[in-house]
């Protein structure tokens, strides 16, 4: 029985969510409830009588799915909400890869490489074909790689540049390895489907209604995956905002959405403008600025929380200044009105902003957080952990055979090592068939063959005992690493006993989650490592992140895309820095208006922007000039305050006060 009523939702959401037939295009700005909509729209195509596992749903977060996932089952019956799927780009792929990348010469057990076992391979490719008056940085070359990938190019075979030896070769050495890396999900499921209509006409039947959220951010690739998927039905709808389309630089087509109807001819459009998140000071701010855009879908935001308070643009002296009224106002907010640290976020447009504004908040004693550092996976230990289960699902998985092959130290050499892979690539076979080899042994003295034949027995014999079923993986991970000493290995290279006790329960918990994961999943070792791979994606863990930890958010203007609080101070607004130097010689200015565009639309109650005329740049002060954008928003909404003017007159040091007393008492005013 559904437990949803269409009077809860505005005109247009209703439209949105009723219209279920033919091509779809939601124009959802932000904060206008689009999350709601694609959940309720499921609820009703299943209240009208849709199977509800002919829906699919998309999404950029495996949190994102969740969320709507738990919505849903509060909508419907539990039992008809987890037959919907509810998926990443990536998780999609990865499902529709599993069951038929062997048409493509891969087994099905294929590995799925992260950044870091990409740039691994990379250098080694690097090192071992650059001449020495020839330089490839790897990240570089990464990048240059994946964006071929995303606009569907394989390694030209003529290209004997470099890079392209570099990108003939790590294509190579992935399906060597019996691996694929992110971009590999995407490309390799479009050609799966393009050269084998049985596959793709078996997942069209499945998947007979299409939803696709933040349609915005999606590029090449993935549009011609959810073309591919569509068959004469079209029933496709997609969500999206132009005006927040931000991710350009890495390979987003804001194209997808404006030209929308070129794929998917006459389709229903429908404008979601109702924001339930800010004031109208605030979005008036927004609507005046990114209607500057020349190409975008014509919107309007607006709300009925009133006008709200105005929104200020504060000029600062210095940097200095910036960052001191800044973490002085936040600290007397807090103070004055019980205003919790956690609806403060300053936001900024590169990391590098936040170093004076945190000596300024460390000062005041005011706790924050800064949204993003070191992953829970890029840890050490993690990583080894991980490398042993992915060889055990995996054997010729090169990359994290040779993170384990001597973790911890078992007598085989670098030297060793490397003559192996060196004959492993002239035999055209992965180093694990390599070990195997007799041809391979004769080459080595006894003591390396034995230990080689050691370390052979020790992978292959968990490996049969993990692939059995009615196995406890866990269990038999936690007797592997025993067995290998690896927690002494640990502790020996740690420098305290704080430390190693530390990373032991980083251990302890990565083979807590694989217990529980093996509980309720019957995909065993290998969808353990899938689901891993997948949840670091797209910067997933940024909402988590400010869960977890107490204090005001420090957030880029990019990772804050998503997130909303009650008062944003957006700092840095210059030219520059934004729009950004590089925005005028790439001709990307427009995805610098609409980063503003996101970044005024955080806001839910107060919102103030600043500049300087002056900031330390490269350890000297340099003159600051305001950003273009700013002459674009409209005056009716602003406030403008100098702060020099208001620093002007010297408070008494007798009085006890801090000199930014008068400043706090004006702003009052």
């Amino acid at each position: 029985m559904a437990r949803f009523q269409l009077s809860d939702l505005n005109e247009a959401q209703r439209l949105a969510v009723t219209t279920t037939e033919g091509p779809l295009l939601i124009l959802a700005g932000a904060g206008t409830g689009k999350t709601r909509v694609i959940t309720m729209r499921v609820a009703y195509l299943i209240s009208q009588g849709v199977d509800p596992s002919h829906i699919l749903a998309v999404t950029f977060t495996n949190k994102a799915a969740g969320e709507m996932r738990e919505r849903l089952a509060l909508m419907i019956e539990p039992a008809a909400a987890v037959k919907v799927t509810m998926s990443t780009f990536h998780a999609l792929c990865l499902r529709i890869l599993r069951a038929g990348i062997d048409r493509l010469g891969y087994k099905n057990n294929f590995s799925i490489y992260d950044e870091g076992d990409q740039l691994g391979m990379i250098r080694k490719i690097i090192a071992r074909t650059a001449a020495k008056d020839e330089k490839l940085d790897p990240n570089v070359a990464k990048a240059a790689i994946s964006k071929a990938k995303n606009n569907g190019w394989s390694p030209p075979r003529d290209d004997e540049t470099l890079l392209g030896v570099v990108f003939a070769r790590y294509t190579r050495e992935l399906k060597t390895a019996n691996a694929v890396d992110f971009d590999d999900l995407l490309l390799l499921t479009v050609k799966l489907l393009n050269e084998h209509p049985e596959v793709r006409q078996r997942w069209r039947e499945r998947f007979r209604y299409l939803m696709i959220d933040e349609f915005q951010d999606t590029n090449k690739l993935q549009l011609e995956l959810v073309t591919l998927l569509a068959d004469e039905r079209n029933n496709v709808a997609v969500v999206g905002d132009d005006d927040q389309s931000i991710y350009g630089w890495r390979g987003a087509e804001v194209s997808n959405i404006l030209e929308f109807e070129q794929h998917f001819p006459r389709p229903t459009v429908v404008k979601l403008e109702q924001n339930y998140r800010s004031t109208n000071a605030i979005l008036g701010a927004a609507n005046s600025l990114i209607k500057h855009n020349p190409r975008r879908r014509s919107k309007r935001l607006w709300s009925a929380k009133g006008d709200g308070e105005k929104v200020r643009l504060v000029e600062a002296p210095n940097d200095r200044e910036e960052g001191q009224f800044i973490a002085e106002e936040i600290h007397r907010r807090h103070l004055d009105n019980d205003e919790p640290w956690e609806k403060f976020s300053v936001l900024f447009r590169m990391n590098a902003q936040s170093r004076i504004l945190e000596e300024n908040l460390r000062r005041l004693q005011v706790p924050y957080r800064v949204v993003g550092g070191k992953s829970f996976f890029d840890r050490r230990e993690i990583k080894d952990l991980i490398a042993y289960m992915s060889v055990l699902a995996n054997p010729d998985d090169d990359g994290n055979l040779l993170r384990i092959i001597n973790t911890p130290a078992r007598g085989i050499s670098a030297a060793t090592v490397e003559f192996a892979l060196q004959w492993s690539a002239r035999q055209k076979s992965s180093l694990w068939v390599a070990l195997q080899s007799s041809a391979l042994a004769a080459e080595f003295s006894s003591r390396t063959c034995g230990c080689i034949q050691a370390f052979v027995q020790l992978v292959g014999g968990y490996e049969m005992s993990i692939n059995e079923p009615l196995t406890d993986p866990a269990a038999i991970v936690t007797k592997l690493l025993a067995e290998v000493g690896y927690a002494a290995e640990l502790r020996r290279n740690c420098k305290s006993a704080e430390e190693a006790d530390a990373r032991e329960s980083n251990l302890d918990d990565m083979l807590r989650d694989l217990g529980h994961f093996a509980g309720r999943s019957t995909k065993g070792l290998r969808g353990f490592l899938d689901e891993i791979v997948l949840d670091q994606e797209r910067e997933e863990d940024k909402q988590e992140d400010i869960e977890k930890k107490r204090g005001v958010t420090l957030i880029t203007m990019h990772a804050a895309k998503g997130l909303e609080f009650r008062h944003v101070y957006l700092i840095g607004l210059e030219e520059g820095v934004l729009p950004h130097d590089r925005s005028k010689s790439e001709g990307t200015i427009d995805e610098e208006r609409r980063l503003l565009y996101v970044g005024i639309t955080r806001a839910r109650l107060t919102l103030t922007l600043t500049h300087c005329r002056e900031r330390m740049k490269f350890g000297s002060p340099s003159a600051c000039y305001p950003s273009s954008f700013i002459k674009e928003l409209a005056p009716e909404f602003i406030e403008r305050i100098d702060l020099k003017k208001l620093l002007s007159t010297p408070v008494a040091e007798s009085t006890g006060k801090s000199r930014f007393a008068q400043m706090r008492a004006a702003l009052q005013g």
